[in-house]
């Protein structure tokens, strides 16, 4: 058994460098061999990736603990932006009250804690109040979720409007840039890569080396055996989802400053991650930090490929569902994936 699982971690491994070799190769061919080019388009797929991380992570922990696939996770994702953006923008009115911080940079770093709260807080209400009844019933617990994504939507549009924001607090991070290969590229997107990989290695290490870890993941392969050693399965439950969901929040805080607010951005991303844990492995974490580099330097590829005028940008948005599907004919399971 022990032998069947390292070769299908090996060939899984192997898989996984192939395809990053095609990547690069194709963000090469769809830079026109330009090597300036070609490290912006490789940075904004890091940017990319580094998004769909902290939106699939959370997906990822929630599915693999409770089955659950939280439909709500883009609507907290596009809650947390907003929140975020009115928060710094002190003329937009809806919420106002940190507007005696006259720094941008310490109103926005500020406004992302409270975006991020928001997130976890929206989360536990979720878990405990409205999921907590159905657990044995998983189609219910999806229609839920999805009721929950619309009613965000809806709510974030009678609080904001549908009218799209454009960041307009210029932050000292944004106004930075440095040059790769003769191109320019902000500090900001460089801090956002940063910060989304400082999230990946701190969640990674919070499985792996702490008690609280060693029970989420014992509770993923036998909760029935958890709870049988004295362990409160439900609180544990509870604190993954509020995780996942502060999570999302978090990666709609962070991309606000050159996304904008949108009312679109929440389905865009859901979408996208979804294709990230499906791709990498359901239920497997390192899969998901896999699949979110694969979506990410993909999906940004072919947004260069196509700003040809013969190709069209369609296939841009159609990227990490051909990923998704190009990688299942591969492996049903995903890179990652086991038997569940």
């Amino acid at each position: 058994m022990i032998k069947g699982l390292l070769t299908q971690r090996r060939e899984s491994v192997m898989t996984t460098v192939i395809l990053f070799v095609i990547l690069i190769a194709f963000t090469l061919f769809a830079s026109n061999f330009d090597i300036g080019t070609f490290g912006v388009t490789l940075l904004s797929g890091l940017l990319k990736a580094m998004l769909l991380f902290l939106v699939g992570a959370g997906l990822a922990l929630i599915f693999g603990l409770m089955d659950i696939l939280n439909f709500a996770q883009g609507g907290t994702f596009m809650l947390g932006a907003y929140i975020t953006y009115d928060l710094v923008h002190p003329n937009l009115g809806a919420l106002s009250f940190l507007d005696g911080i006259p720094d941008p940079g310490l109103r926005f770093t500020v406004a992302l804690i409270f975006g991020t709260a928001a997130g976890g807080i929206l989360g536990y209400i979720l878990e405990r109040g409205l999921l907590r009844p159905l657990y044995k019933r998983p189609l219910f617990q999806l229609v839920l979720t999805f009721g929950v994504s619309i009613i965000l939507l809806e709510l974030v549009k009678l609080v904001w409007g549908p009218t799209p924001y454009a960041w307009t607090q210029r932050l000292a991070l944004q106004d930075a840039q440095f040059v790769l290969f003769g191109q320019p590229f902000s500090v900001y997107r460089l801090f956002v890569i940063g910060m989304g990989l400082v999230m990946m290695v701190g969640v990674i290490a919070l499985l792996r080396f702490t008690r609280i870890g060693i029970i989420i993941r014992a509770g993923v392969q036998d909760p029935e055996m958890v709870a049988a050693l004295g362990i409160n399965v439900r609180a544990v439950f509870t604190l993954v989802f509020t995780l996942g969901c502060a999570l999302a929040a978090f990666g709609g805080g962070v991309a606000v400053p050159f996304l904008g607010a949108t009312l679109s951005m929440g389905s865009t991303f859901l979408l996208a991650s979804i294709a990230v844990i499906v791709l990498g492995g359901l239920g497997s974490f390192e899969g998901t930090a896999v699949g979110s580099f694969v979506v990410g330097i993909g999906w940004a590829s072919m947004e260069q490929f196509s700003a040809r005028p013969e190709i069209g940008t369609v296939w841009a948005s159609l990227a990490p569902m051909l990923l998704l599907a190009l990688i299942l004919l591969i492996r049903p399971k995903g890179l990652f994936g086991e038997d569940r």
